[in-house]
Formats: C-alpha cells, sequence, structure tokens
C-alpha cells in the first residue's frame, strides 16, 4: 500500500502542476482539449475546430472565445489565439520519449473539467492518418486511458513536462501522441505567427492501387501499379498540369509509386514535380507546379 499511495502522490503533483495549463475546446457537447502554449495562445488538434471562433474553457472555470491563428490540418495541429489569463504555459520536456517511461496523459474535453490518467510509454516512432489522409509519423505510443475529448491535451514526463499532444485512439488500451520534438516546436512557432503550413499537393481523388488493378483489369488493360485518379478538382495543379480522370499515377521524379503514402512522401519536398502517368496504355510525363 505504501508504494501505491507514493504513486498516487507523484500523479498527484504531476496533475497539480499542469492541470492548470490544460483547457477545454468547444462545448459540452463536441470538442477536445488544448494546452496553453505561451501568453495569448493555445494549442490543440486541428480535428478539434469546427468553425474559424472557438470555445475555450480554462482549469478555473473561466470561459472565453478565441480566434484561429493558424492550423496545419495535415499535421493535426493548431493554434488558437484568446486571452489566457492567469493560467500557465506548459513547459516542454528537453528529452525524448523511450518506451517503458511513465507518462500522465490530462485532458478537458469540452471543458468539464481536468481528468489524469497514468500509464506508460509502449511504442516510439509510431505513425497515423492525420485528417485529410497524410500518414503522420513520429508518434509517441502509451496506455494511460483517456476519455472522449481528451485529444489536444498533453501527455507529460515525470517531471511534468511536455512530451506529446493526445491525439489517436488505437484501441486495445493504447494511445497515440503527436511528439513534442523540435519540429513541432518550429510548425507551433509559425502556427502562432498566422503563417499556413507550404505543403505541395496535386489537387486530385484517388483510387488505391489494389482498386486500380480490377478496375483496369475490368476493362481489358494490362496490370500496372499505380494510383488511380478518379476526379481532379478544377483549377488545381493537376488540372494544370493536364492530369485527367481516369490517369493512373505510376512514379514521381521515377521513382515508383504504389500507395498514397508514396506520394505524400514525394508531395513533401519543393518545387515542381516529374509526374510519370498512364492514360489507357500510353505511358507520358507531365510537369505539375505543386
Amino acid at each position: 500500500m505504501a508504494a501505491l499511495a507514493e504513486l498516487g502522490s507523484e500523479i498527484k503533483a504531476i496533475a497539480d502542476k499542469a492541470g492548470p495549463s490544460v483547457v477545454g475546446i468547444g462545448n459540452r457537447w463536441r470538442g477536445g482539449s488544448g494546452i496553453v502554449l505561451e501568453d495569448g495562445l493555445i494549442l490543440t488538434n486541428a480535428h478539434n475546430l469546427h468553425g474559424g471562433e472557438v470555445s475555450v474553457t480554462f482549469a478555473d472555470g473561466r470561459e472565453a472565445e478565441a480566434e484561429v491563428r493558424g492550423v496545419d490540418a495535415d499535421g493535426d495541429v493548431a493554434v488558437l489565439a484568446v486571452d489566457t489569463g492567469s493560467a500557465p504555459a506548459l513547459a516542454w520536456t528537453d528529452g525524448a520519449a523511450a518506451a517503458g517511461d511513465p507518462v500522465v496523459a490530462l485532458g478537458n474535453g469540452g471543458g468539464r473539467g481536468a481528468r489524469a490518467t497514468f500509464g506508460f510509454v509502449s511504442g516510439v516512432d509510431r505513425s497515423f492518418r492525420g485528417p485529410r489522409g497524410r500518414r503522420v509519423r513520429g508518434a509517441i505510443e502509451h496506455t494511460a486511458p483517456l476519455l472522449p475529448g481528451s485529444s489536444g491535451g498533453p501527455v507529460v514526463d515525470a517531471s511534468g513536462a511536455l512530451l506529446g499532444i493526445n491525439t489517436n485512439r488505437l484501441g486495445g488500451g493504447f494511445y497515440q501522441a503527436i511528439a513534442a520534438d523540435a519540429s513541432l516546436r518550429e510548425r507551433v512557432t509559425a502556427l502562432g505567427r498566422g503563417e499556413a503550413p507550404s505543403r505541395r499537393r496535386l489537387g486530385v481523388g484517388l483510387v488505391p492501387s489494389r482498386v486500380a488493378r480490377h478496375l483496369r483489369r475490368a476493362v481489358g488493360l494490362p496490370d500496372r501499379d499505380g494510383l488511380l485518379v478518379r476526379e481532379v478538382e478544377e483549377d488545381s495543379p493537376a488540372a494544370t498540369a493536364g492530369i485527367a480522370e481516369g490517369d493512373l499515377l505510376v512514379a514521381v521524379g521515377g521513382t515508383a509509386i504504389s500507395s498514397a503514402d508514396d506520394l505524400y512522401d514525394a508531395l513533401a519536398g519543393e518545387g515542381p514535380l516529374e509526374l510519370t502517368l498512364v492514360r489507357g496504355a500510353e505511358e507520358r510525363t507531365v510537369t505539375v507546379a505543386a
């Protein structure tokens, strides 16, 4: 019992330290959690936002309307501007998570009050899909239970410092958090200045490779790995380059692509893209100013 009491005291101390920095996002029926980033700024998940203005409930019960300062939908993070009052900013960890590390997860779903749970890091450098399908890499996997509405809240280390932003429920008692690393700091600093992330995009809807092979067989075309274009946005980079519905995207810069992740990885760079496609049975290369 003494060991359990000591553990409970440690968790309480961490919750008391980090809890005032955890806020509720949205309302009691829809929303998530967030973290006081610095005076006047809140960090949360992009998927918690539903419009340009957001209600924020602080740990002391105060409510305020926030404005969206910057959103990275692909990375599932957003920064809000609001009067944070006396709510303290949560310190970021100086280290990196490792499997077996003890952690405490906190949330204030919809402003219904702070909750803290205990668990361990079960894995690092994991990945998951962001709201728009891009793979978010480098996530921390942990076992601290989370109630609905906890996404956007912090998972902290034994000192109460921010280790990650709780984002994804895996099931089976496992959860994922976006790692609070140097890359995230750089992104949220830019979002706090109102700078939108610059990522190349094509503006197409795609059919997975396995479905594309089936459809090509059905119309008597030879098998070929690639991503089938099912729609092209008007005035998009793809439309300007002449990509059309029914084209099969097979390579970028001479490197074969067989999954959406291959294409997303290629889009992570800068400058125009040399994209190889198959139209019917004819192969051609186009330049996309994405």
